[in-house]
Order: structure tokens, then sequence, then C-alpha cells
């Protein structure tokens, strides 16, 4: 299974203390970066969470969010700042003052980062309350980006199946190339009324049918097909090696279209470039 570096899940918790709400979101990202806004009084886990991360990820840019909500209303012995919420109180008389005509709502004092805060023991319960909040999160949120990464894959292999019938027709319209060559040559040595041997017309044709030889490239295209199948089925954190193999595909379509002399075979080296491009701009979003 491949997984998508674009992905996103919310968890909300509701107990006894309060609610809390995590949130997990990711975009592309050529290494694993995590990025963590939590309460202050929680700060002590996000060591365990990063770790957490890492051990669930191998790439991508994660922000990771909780909103915490206490419930003052609970039977859980809660402790004040005492000092801190005095010191709100006195910036808000002081902007009453000045002629700021908003009331003074305790509520707000309380509800402010660090003021009320639950007793340790009760503290320990809520982080593994949260802490199991944020498995769950985890669970969804790798979810998400399998089922991103299984959207993806699909994508990628249409893209496959039509570079192989590309180059299927490639290799079919060769011999008519070259016939079509061959006549094209005897044609102008008749308009400019030269007088070859057949045996010097074959010659010349071997020499084109060299330079125009394209069934190398053919096959390691066909090689190459078989090799992205077999990273996709494998799966894993896979991004790096799928972008390797845009690049070894993208030379043989170049090569391809620099043999080409003929707009059907053209045409086809920048069908197949257009797919390639169109695989890269998925890969960028695989894990």
């Amino acid at each position: 299974m491949i997984y998508s570096m674009t992905a996103y899940a919310r968890e909300e918790i509701k107990a006894e203390w309060g609610t809390a709400v995590w949130e997990l979101r990711s975009v592309n990202q050529r290494y694993l970066e995590t990025y963590f806004r939590l309460p202050e009084q929680f700060r002590g886990i996000e060591t365990n969470l990063r770790e957490r991360l890492r051990k669930a990820l191998q790439r991508g840019k994660v922000e990771c969010g909780l909103r915490f909500t206490a419930n003052v209303g609970a039977n859980t012995e809660l402790q004040i700042n005492e000092d801190l919420a005095m010191a709100l109180l006195r910036s808000a008389e002081w902007m009453q003052n000045q002629g700021a005509k908003a009331s003074i709502d305790p509520i707000d004092v309380l509800r402010w980062p660090g003021v009320l805060e639950a007793a340790e023991a009760d503290t320990d319960s809520i982080q593994k309350d949260l802490l199991s909040g944020f498995e769950r999160t985890i669970e969804s949120f790798i979810e998400h980006r399998a089922s991103e990464g299984a959207n993806m894959r699909a994508l990628i292999e249409t893209r496959l199946d039509n570079i192989a019938d590309q180059a299927g027709f490639v290799r079919t319209r060769m011999p008519e190339v070259l016939e079509w060559q061959r006549e094209r040559l005897a044609g102008k040595f008749a308009e400019a009324k030269i007088e070859l041997d057949s045996e010097r017309l074959a010659q010349e044709m071997v020499l084109l049918a060299q330079k125009t030889d394209v069934a190398e490239e053919l096959d390691r295209l066909d090689s190459h097909i078989k090799e992205t199948r077999s990273i996709l089925r494998k799966g894993g954190a896979c991004g790096r090696r799928l972008d390797f193999m845009m690049q070894e595909f993208n030379r043989e379509a170049n090569t391809l279209g620099s043999k080409s002399i003929n707009v059907d075979i053209t045409n086809a080296a920048v069908e197949v470039k257009v797919l390639i491009e169109q695989m890269r701009e998925q890969i960028q979003n695989i894990e």
C-alpha cells in the first residue's frame, strides 16, 4: 500500500474534565517535519507525540494541534494561578480607566492560558485520555493517507497503461516508417536524376535504420513500466524510488523523440512525456 503525504484527521474527546480536539494535517515534504501547537500545561507530552509520529510516518510536513477546554463545573479539583489572574484583572481595570468600555468577565479570565489548571493527579489522568485520543487521530490520519494513496496508484497505473500503448504503437509502426523513408529517399534520388543501384540504396537504408532504431528505448520503457508496477505493489515509503523512475522514463522519451523521422512517432514521444509529467505530479505527494 502506498500513502499520500497530503491528509487531514480530527478527533474530539469529551470527558468530565472538559473537551479536547486533536487535529493533524500534512503536505508533501522531502523529509519528515513535525510542528506542534499545544496548550502550555500539556507541553510535557510533546516528546511522546513527536516520537509516535516518527514511528508512523516517513515523509511529509505534519502540523499537530490541540484545543483544550476545561470544564470549570466538573467535580475535579482545580488550581487557580492567583498571581496571573490578579495581573490580568489589573490590566483589564487599567484599560477601563483608559476609556475601554468592555466589562471584565471572570470566565474570560479563567479561560486565559495558565490561569486555571487541574491538580497534578488530575493532569496525569487528562494526559492519558489525550494520548489515547491522539492514537485514534493517527489511525484516522493514516487511513486518510492510504485512501489518497490508493487513488494516486490508480492514476499512475492508468498512465503506465497508456505509455505501454504508445510504445506498442511505435513498435508496430516502425517498419512502415522505414519503408516510407526508403520510398522517400528513392523519390528524391529520382528527382535529382541520381542513379543508385539496389545495393547502394540498401546500404543507405541500413544506415538510416541504425540511426533511427528505437528498439532499445522501447525495451527500456517496457522495463521501466514493469519496475514501476513492482514498486507500487510493494508499497511503503516509495515516493523517492518512483521519482527516480520518472527520470528514467523521461530519458527514454527524450531519446525516442530525438530519433523520430515521422510525425506519428514524434507525437507518440510527446504523448509519453505528457504522461510522465502527469505521473510525476502525483508522485510528488507520495510518501
